[in-house]
């Protein structure tokens, strides 16, 4: 019952706005905030949450900001032996936005996340890891290498294809279950709206599969996920709740899907477990610290 991460590994600096800006507008922030971030770090504290054992592999830089995010990736139960510190990088950093109406806007700066290499990942023992997770904040030839070693290891390969890259479609035929929201599957699938009905998000999304074993998930925000397969698809209807803050839902869901693929769970409870994290992280500010416990899960949904 094991998780294994790779991703990215940022410091969020979090400004509160009334509304966000428009090109070219200066607004007062109501407040700035620090927080653990990364979606490869929101993922893995979002599996830890959910009671499995994680290890993240990434890297951060040799900065006062490194060595914090580790302390605090531990602190959440995060195994981080992999994650290397690299002197004279510095650590990754997101700016991010959030309005009143718990909408959000964000800008990535990779710093040392785009320094983990596939000698990172050879290098890397991992007999014994049940589900390997990935999103696209790191470099994809470190990505590709970890899924073809899992696959020859009998692993269960999840990606989050975020954030849409063109290029990220290579990996594709590597993945198991690949996850991805609205907008990102209509990036993919070159549509030009976002997909809304089942019946357009199984249309986009059997475009983007290879092989006919292949599981696809489409996040709709409150709506739920629909899951997609060659020969079916469903959906698992989300939980309404008040947001206070959406950043880090998505990532809140995969961890949450991939700790309880790896103790077993059948895909469809486990899309509607990740659904109830999801929703009950949202009610909360920050992604990593908005991770729910799996007895808050459990409890969310049994009310």
């Amino acid at each position: 019952m094991t998780v294994f991460v790779l991703g990215s590994i940022n410091l969020d600096a979090v400004a509160r706005v009334d509304d966000l800006p428009r090109p070219g507008e200066t607004v007062a922030g109501l407040s700035l905030e620090l927080f653990l971030g990364g979606k490869g770090a929101n993922q893995a504290v979002a599996a830890a949450r959910m009671g499995v054992a994680t290890r993240l592999m990434g890297a951060v830089g040799g900065d006062d900001s490194g060595a914090g995010l580790k302390a605090k990736l531990a602190g959440y139960g995060v195994q981080v032996a992999d994650v290397a510190e690299l002197p004279g990088v510095p650590t990754g950093q997101a700016h991010v936005w959030v309005a009143n109406s718990a909408e959000n806007m964000i800008v990535v700066t990779a710093g040392a996340n785009a320094m983990v290499t596939p000698q990172q990942v050879s290098a890397t023992p991992i007999e014994g890891q049940r589900v390997l997770l990935c999103q696209l904040e790191t470099p994809l030839t470190a990505i590709e290498a970890l899924f073809r070693t899992g696959s020859a290891k009998g692993a269960l390969r999840i990606l989050n294809a975020a954030p849409a890259l063109p290029q990220g479609a290579a990996l594709f035929p590597l993945t198991d279950i690949l996850i991805v929201n609205q907008t990102e599957l209509a990036s993919y699938a070159k549509l030009d709206r976002d997909p809304v009905k089942l019946e357009e998000v199984s249309i986009a999304a059997r475009k983007l599969m290879s092989r006919p074993d292949q599981t696809m998930i489409v996040t709709l925000g409150a709506a739920g996920a629909a899951v997609v397969r060659r020969d079916e698809a469903f959906l698992v209807e989300g939980k309404k709740v008040k947001a206070v803050d959406t950043v880090g839902a998505g990532d809140c869901f995969c961890g949450a899907l991939a700790a309880t693929l790896a103790q077993g769970m059948d895909l469809a409870e486990a899309v509607e477990t990740a659904n109830a994290a999801a929703a009950l992280s949202v009610q909360k500010p920050g992604a990593a610290p908005s991770m729910p416990s799996r007895r808050e899960v459990e409890a969310f949904l049994e009310g």
